[in-house]
């Protein structure tokens, strides 16, 4: 009891550093802007590599969790993430930076296609611990912009991947003497998901989960990637970056905080109905967002990011409701191969749309991203629906 408790801390500090780690150059390139005279669109597609390797590598990375110790993979994504961020600090030109920046993408697609897999194995309370883990993941979104830009500001730019770099060294080493391995081996896996689905059942959600996963991914990586750039322009030109990493960190902990309310919906309805619900409030916070300016532009990017947040975690239990142990860490990787594999198409989208039609062409883009998950979840909730309905029925009479 107590190495499952000490598995689901680790897991979820896991989550904060996956998404702080990669959320630290997009606001480093903001002050790289005029340290090198390059603009920012030249500068973030620097990380172009990192976020396709983010979502390309968790498939191999998904396969092993099927295949070999996921807490030994584990280990190697906190020291392999604190390897990465130290060469980035230790960058001598923008080529050996990018070199940096696709390694620790490589490392950090390890987290969600062995860590999701993993919290599912220990949870007590499936949405509770979810919620729980989505909040610390969404805290390193919130947090790497403001403690980036703070860094920055105080001690320079190579601090801010030094700091990181350390912090995950020490909690890989905490990690191996804290915790054991796992009892179960991975060929004595269940083979039987908890509601089965029927063939063309299957085909059906799975597909309808490749879009969401697809749609969505690209609607939270242009968000989270653009969002302390976005706020500069939509607020004013002259706010210092220090105070821009400030606000941008406030709208995305908003986010994170609603998570918990997720939870404990999770708790009292059918996730298949709530994702629904929340592909619909995603449309409506990106198009508010393309319409608002100064105040309003918080309000409506938090909304957005409630919404983005809330489908990753209600989607995640979602899929572990309808898979087998045995598959989870395939299935997952397939799934956030999709959401993240989309990281460098956001780079390329924003630096190439920011160009032709500024952010208002950007926001439109993803408004209409937006409407395809939609689309995707409401899809899910009536075949979901469907099978939960055959599987009540299949129950024998008390």
């Amino acid at each position: 009891m107590e190495d499952a408790s000490n598995h689901r801390r680790f897991i979820n500090v896991a989550h904060f550093i996956d998404h702080y780690v990669l959320l630290v150059f997009p606001t480093v390139a903001i002050g790289l802007e005029s340290a090198l005279s390059r603009s920012y669109a030249e500068l973030i597609v620097l990380s172009t590599a990192c976020f396709v390797a983010f979502g390309l590598f968790s498939l191999p990375w998904g396969w092993l969790a099927d295949h070999w110790s996921r807490r030994k993979i584990m280990a190697i994504f906190f020291f392999g993430c604190a390897v990465s961020m130290a060469l980035a600090a230790a960058a001598p030109n923008v080529y050996w930076l990018a070199g940096a920046l696709l390694l620790l993408g490589i490392f950090a697609a390890i987290y969600h296609p062995v860590g999701i897999p993993m919290l599912v194995s220990v949870a007590r309370d499936r949405g509770r611990d979810f919620a729980t883990n989505g909040v610390w993941g969404n805290f390193g979104v919130a947090l790497a912009p403001g403690v980036t830009a703070a860094l920055i500001h105080w001690v320079g730019l190579r601090a801010a991947f030094v700091v990181p770099a350390v912090i995950c060294g020490a909690i890989g080493v905490a990690y191996l003497f804290l915790t054991k391995e796992e009892t179960a081996k991975a060929g004595s896996r269940a083979k039987i998901a908890e509601v089965p689905l029927t063939g063309s059942m299957m085909v059906g959600v799975f597909a309808f989960f490749a879009l969401m996963a697809f749609c969505g991914g690209t609607v939270f990586n242009i968000l989270t990637i653009a969002i302390p750039k976005l706020i500069d322009e939509r607020m004013t030109h002259d706010i210092p970056l220090v105070l821009l990493g400030s606000v941008a960190t406030g709208v995305l902990l908003f986010g994170g905080v609603a998570q918990l309310t997720v939870g404990r919906l999770v708790s009292r309805f059918p996730p298949h109905v709530l994702l629904a619900g929340i592909g619909i409030m995603q449309v409506v916070g990106v198009l508010w967002a393309y319409y608002a300016t100064g105040s309003m532009l918080l309000a409506a990017l938090a909304v957005s990011i409630a919404a983005i947040y809330a489908q990753v975690t209600v989607g995640d239990v979602v899929i572990a409701r309808y898979t087998a142990d045995a598959w989870r860490g395939r299935v997952f990787a397939i799934r956030f191969f999709l959401a993240f594999i989309t990281s460098g198409l956001a780079v390329w989208l924003i630096s190439a749309l920011l160009g032709k039609g500024g952010f208002d062409l950007v926001l439109l883009v993803t408004v209409v991203v937006a409407l395809f998950f939609a689309f995707a979840t409401i899809s899910i909730s009536i075949l979901a629906g469907k099978a939960e309905s055959s599987a009540a029925s299949a129950q024998p009479a008390e």
